[in-house]
């Protein structure tokens, strides 16, 4: 499953991808930190939609754009949009989070060096297949990374 190019073609693939790579990490990562990079509308909050179905988390799941964090008993969802900086991290509690459940965090290009503060993590690197605003297909990229080595490739 890590180091792998998906493509979905909808917003429930989209979805549904989220539900079974969360249902994977659910006995093997509790904790697992997850990376969700991409551009706004790329299908980053309908990955962590499913993400918190296979967690086997109900109810709302949202963009935590205003609020920050979004707490869903498990699974913590973190948008990055205007945090620039560890210490902008630091003071919104985002270190108390870390070892209490998995961390699914949007917007994690707007701090680079966030992926040294652990030792493994995941990315997610969302992108539209197209640049129609219609096209709702998708490449989700999803990689396993210890830290020191490129997420990328």
């Amino acid at each position: 499953m890590w180091g792998t190019d998906y493509i979905t073609k909808s917003v429930s693939e989209t979805i549904q991808r989220g539900m079974i790579f969360a249902s994977e990490l659910k006995n093997k990562e509790p904790n697992a930190v997850v990376l969700l990079y991409g551009e706004m509308g790329a299908g980053k909050t309908h990955f962590v939609k499913g993400m918190a179905m296979g967690l086997g988390i109900s109810g709302l799941v949202n963009s935590p754009t205003f609020a920050l964090v979004n707490d869903y008993g498990g699974l913590y969802h973190f948008d990055l949009f205007r945090i620039k900086t560890l210490d902008d991290l630091e003071a919104i509690g985002f270190y108390d989070y870390i070892e209490n459940g998995v961390l699914a965090i949007e917007w994690a290009e707007n701090i680079p060096e966030l992926e040294n503060e652990f030792e493994k993590y995941h990315t997610v690197k969302i992108k539209k297949r197209s640049k129609s605003e219609e096209s709702t297909e998708r490449v989700i990229e999803i990689n396993e990374v210890k830290r020191g080595e490129n997420p990328f490739g």
